[in-house]
């Protein structure tokens, strides 16, 4: 496959990414997946199953929005849900998913991370709901990934991890971080106690106050 210059950029820029979730401890090995939407011409997605420290631009695969692809290497298993998101919300131009230590352990548990801190709102709305569990790679989870996000840019995936959406790269990245920050918050608040919670109202207050504070008032 002979990549674009465009095409090689956007390579580089996941390897980029998939190294800072790396670093900052969100995935291991080869865990989570990053994509980013090529226009009409489908996305790119990270190879399956190869290490972040030796993934190269010409490593990433072609994926088309008829589900085919192309390329050295074979897509993410999760590239259905990666498919999926970009078909249903055009205003989504880059997917991370990682395996983050406090969001998967609340994935776990099956819970929503609700409106204990007015950050939620960066999300879409007053939480960030937690998927049933599917088979890893199956269009049952990516179903149940896509109802999750109805009207969120976050995602708990039951017993898996954490699914992010952004306008851009660098956008999905630093609400991944956040994300995570939440999760980690929620989950030392449950230890106590369960917390108190913001009403919808404030959550829409806050969400209305980001839009003009450069947090964006919009899911994703």
């Amino acid at each position: 496959m002979n990549f674009t210059e465009i095409e090689l950029a956007l390579g580089r820029q996941i390897i980029a990414t998939c190294r800072d979730l790396e670093r900052r401890g969100l995935n291991q090995g080869t865990s989570g997946n990053v994509s980013v939407r090529l226009g009409a011409d489908g996305f790119l997605i990270t190879p399956t199953a190869m290490p972040y420290d030796i993934m190269q631009p010409e490593d990433m695969a072609h994926m088309s929005f008829d589900g085919s692809s192309s390329g050295r290497h074979e897509p993410s298993s999760e590239w259905r849900f990666h498919l999926d998101i970009y078909r249903t919300r055009p205003e989504v131009s880059a997917v991370i998913h990682t395996h983050s230590g406090y969001s998967t352990t609340l994935a776990c548990l099956r819970r929503d991370i609700p409106a204990f801190h007015y950050m939620i709102a960066l999300f879409g709305g007053p939480d960030i709901r937690c998927s049933g569990y599917a088979t890893y790679g199956t269009q049952e989870l990516s179903d149940q990934v896509l109802q999750a996000l109805a009207g969120r840019s976050a995602a708990l995936m039951g017993s898996h991890g954490l699914v992010v959406l952004g306008p851009s790269l660098q956008r999905a990245l630093s609400l991944t971080v956040e994300a995570e920050t939440l999760a980690k918050m929620y989950w030392r608040a449950i230890q106590v106690k369960e917390p108190a919670l913001l009403s919808d109202e404030e959550i829409a207050r806050v969400r209305e106050k980001f839009s003009t504070y450069g947090y964006g008032g919009k899911p994703a």
